[in-house]
């Protein structure tokens, strides 16, 4: 019997690329289907994110042309990985595998197929992972190298260069759904679920039209988000700091004494000022990280819910 596979796709302001990636979907999922590889009762999911276009209106009246289009309109906007979040939620009730990809399809929704193929050999999760980048500017390339690199210093578990691209089964996505936590990084909580996993590489495109949502701020963040997620290394720089300052204070003290044996005269003032600076700017780096860490637990405490469900088509 076909597995029903529902293809979730996060929307936001995407009302210029739906046109263009909607008929790529539906092509794929006829495909995959006239191939008897899924069944027809699978499915694309589009979770609007809370947008502020005719995103919507789009996702709507394509669902009633044809029915194997069907969404969930969030209230309002909770960012990329609740909107993830928020679509397997929903698919997880009617299907027996999703694959989650971004809207404008760069990853190549072609290796979808072998992906498939490897959850009929028993993996329940099958990552994507880009073979190259040269689609996305330089600056792009370098953050992405630098946030994997940072990742592998900080122990956190991840597949360089997947992003959102992947596949999971009904059992991974259910187990998903008992991590509580508000603050989600998917890409490494899908990796402590510790499911039988393997890759499957794919070529990265060009995005088909309008501008890409992640902006270098919201990059920003998303690191952010990973880091204070899944590690707690940073706390090593409060004593390294700590460290770094004690050592420091030695060697303005020693060349204080050694100037004084010499010149008769203690530089005392330039002395305390470069300490005190070089402190400071430690301690406020430090509590910036300790906050961050409070901050997420806060948030945690208030267990308040990470969306809310405007609409939601049959």
């Amino acid at each position: 019997m076909q597995p029903v596979c529902y293809f979730v796709i996060p929307c936001y302001n995407e009302s210029e690329v739906l046109p263009i990636s909607a008929p790529v979907l539906r092509e794929k999922l006829s495909q995959l289907i006239a191939d008897g590889r899924i069944s027809e009762n699978s499915r694309v999911l589009f979770v609007d994110d809370g947008s502020g276009d005719d995103t919507w209106k789009l996702i709507a009246a394509m669902h009633k042309a044809d029915r194997r289009f069907t969404g969930v309109k969030l209230a309002h906007n909770v960012g990329e990985q609740n909107a993830y979040y928020a679509g397997l939620a929903a698919a997880v009730k009617k299907a027996d595998v999703m694959i989650t990809m971004d809207c404008d399809l760069q990853d190549d929704i072609n290796a979808v197929d072998e992906m498939l193929d490897r959850f009929a050999e028993g993996y329940e999760i099958v990552f994507g992972v880009r073979r190259r980048r040269d689609e996305d500017p330089a600056i792009q390339r370098l953050s992405s190298a630098a946030f994997y690199r940072l990742m592998q210093l900080l122990k956190t578990d991840l597949i360089r260069e997947h992003s959102q691209y992947r596949l999971m089964s009904r059992r991974a996505v259910q187990e998903l759904m008992e991590y509580p936590e508000v603050n989600l990084f998917l890409p490494a909580l899908v990796m402590k679920l510790g499911l039988r996993h393997t890759v499957v590489l794919h070529d990265r495109h060009a995005r088909a039209a309008g501008k890409s949502n992640y902006t270098p701020a919201k990059l920003v963040r998303l690191a952010v988000e990973a880091v204070t997620s899944f590690s707690t290394a940073p706390f090593a720089f409060l004593t390294g700091a700590a460290v770094f300052s004690g050592v420091l204070f030695l060697v303005f003290f020693i060349a204080g004494i050694i100037s004084g044996a010499r010149n008769g005269a203690f530089d005392v003032p330039m002395a305390v000022l470069g300490s005190v600076w070089l402190i400071a700017a430690l301690l406020f780096a430090g509590l910036r990280i300790l906050a961050e860490y409070v901050g997420k637990t806060y948030a945690e405490s208030k267990r308040r819910p990470r969306y809310h469900i405007e609409t939601e088509l049959d």
